[in-house]
């Protein structure tokens, strides 16, 4: 084993979950750029350096709209006789035309901060808050992503930025209303954006791509972007089939459903990650299986919308895989999304232990080890394991939490994900730097300091 030096520190769990499962007396070596170099389970703790008894991989967070943190709570009264997405998509376009960059940076800062504290050590933000509110551009016109690299270099969060290609306004080709005047781009001003922010990313930030939903994106531009050799790197994401609307638009004007449409029109492979995907068909499950993509899904907005509730099992036994995203931010907890997940599918099946299997009996393990696995894919990262050339992406749960106590290494994952809503994170690193510490975030106090004077300007100003 390298011995602690500048360029590596060692530290040593008594339990850590590796790739291969739960692993006793674990060590973990750590280069200066936060990079894991070795991992060795029935190691001797020499002069390691303790972490604690239970340590997990972070969480990947494969979806955010970071600015609908704010509005989290502001769209749970009744808008209308029926209330449903498009509803509550009148209160969020209403709340993005009053944030700025620096309303964003401070919104996003504590969104991030929050995340780390709950066990998600990366985002991928699904970003398309493009310009001004009337339409033009930022001096510079990357500032909105400026804010939220700023954001994740403030909190150490590891960030997978998206812009987004955002067009029009239905299937039909429609221009975008007023208030969506600030998503847009055309293919070559969006790809000229994200190439310049990708020149500039450093370990803690990845760039790809993302194309909003097959009715904000014309099939023409679809295929000049993806023909681009900006997005040969991946990775790629888009909304698709979360609303029973889309897919009546879609079969009306196409012909097809959103997610066959993809398929078959798309080099979907596994550099793809297809948000949402709730309305699907077992055949179009088995396609996206085959192709590799990742699922991402959102079980927490996907409630709180009423979107309807996916089909796991099925994506499962068909071998695909998914990841998990907090979204629209009504929670930031990947416990939550993962509980959500689960009970959503006993409800629909009648029966219980659904992400379980004859391989995996564990359903929290199940649930955990699949969302790292998917939701690295969907960052196009080294990050999910706790594996040589991996980031250092670590949590330490709380030992001393009664929820722990007694239990074995099998039993973990299940107390994690199941046994209540107390927060059993205690510790977490990213990329080697601790940044939570018994609980707290090592900027947390500044962070929300700035966060609560934008908010109440935001409250002002609506």
């Amino acid at each position: 084993m390298p011995p602690d030096s500048a360029s590596h520190r060692t530290w040593y769990a008594e339990q850590a979950l590796l790739p291969s499962g739960w692993a006793r007396d674990v060590c973990l070596t750590i280069d200066a750029a936060g990079d894991l170099v070795e991992v060795a389970a029935g190691a001797s703790r020499a002069d390691a350096t303790p972490l604690g008894r239970w340590v997990v991989p972070g969480m990947p967070n494969l979806h955010s709209h970071a600015f609908q943190r704010a509005m989290a709570g502001l769209a749970e009264r009744q808008a209308a006789e029926r209330d449903t997405f498009w509803s509550w998509r009148e209160t969020m376009y209403r709340y993005a035309g009053a944030v700025d960059p620096a309303a964003l940076h401070a919104i996003a800062a504590q969104l991030y901060a929050d995340l780390l504290l709950h066990g998600y050590t990366a985002v991928c933000e699904f970003h398309y808050l493009h310009h001004q509110p009337d339409g033009h551009p930022y001096a510079p016109p990357r500032a909105m992503c400026d804010a939220l690299v700023a954001a994740a270099l403030e909190t150490g969060i590891g960030l997978s930025l998206l812009p987004t290609l955002y067009m029009t306004g239905g299937f039909d080709g429609r221009a975008l209303g007023e208030r969506q005047r600030r998503f847009h781009h055309e293919v070559d001003a969006l790809l000229a954006l994200a190439g310049s922010v990708r020149a500039g990313a450093g370990p803690q930030l990845a760039v790809g791509l993302a194309l909003h939903s097959l009715r904000a994106v014309p099939p023409e531009a679809l295929a000049l972007a993806l023909g681009s050799a900006y997005a040969e790197a991946g990775p790629i994401h888009i909304h698709v089939a979360e609303q029973l609307a889309e897919v009546d638009d879609c079969l009306a004007s196409r012909g097809t459903r959103p997610v066959a449409w993809l398929l078959d029109n798309a080099p979907v492979d596994s550099r793809w990650c297809l948000v949402h995907a709730t309305h699907v068909t077992a055949d179009e499950l088995q396609a996206l299986a085959r192709s590799g993509a990742i699922v991402g899904l959102c079980p927490t907005t996907e409630a709180n919308l009423g979107d309807g509730v996916f089909p796991l099992r099925g994506l499962l036994d068909g071998g695909g895989s998914f990841g998990i995203g907090s979204d629209s931010h009504v929670s930031v907890s990947p416990v939550e999304e993962l509980r959500w997940l689960e009970y959503g599918q006993r409800l629909a099946g009648l029966r219980r232990n659904v992400a379980a299997s004859h391989d995996e009996p564990s359903t929290g393990a199940a649930l955990w080890r699949e969302a790292l696995v998917g939701g690295a894919q969907a960052s196009g990262r080294r990050i999910g394991a706790l594996a040589p050339g991996h980031r250092a992406d670590l949590l330490v749960l709380d030992e001393q939490a009664p929820e722990l106590a007694a239990k074995r290494s099998g039993q973990v994952l299940d107390t994690l994900v199941f046994a209540g809503n107390r927060n059993l994170v205690r510790d977490v690193m990213v990329g080697g730097r601790w940044v939570v510490r018994a609980g707290a975030h090592v900027a947390g106090e500044r962070i929300a300091a700035r966060y609560r004077q934008v908010a109440q300007a935001l409250g002002d100003h609506l």
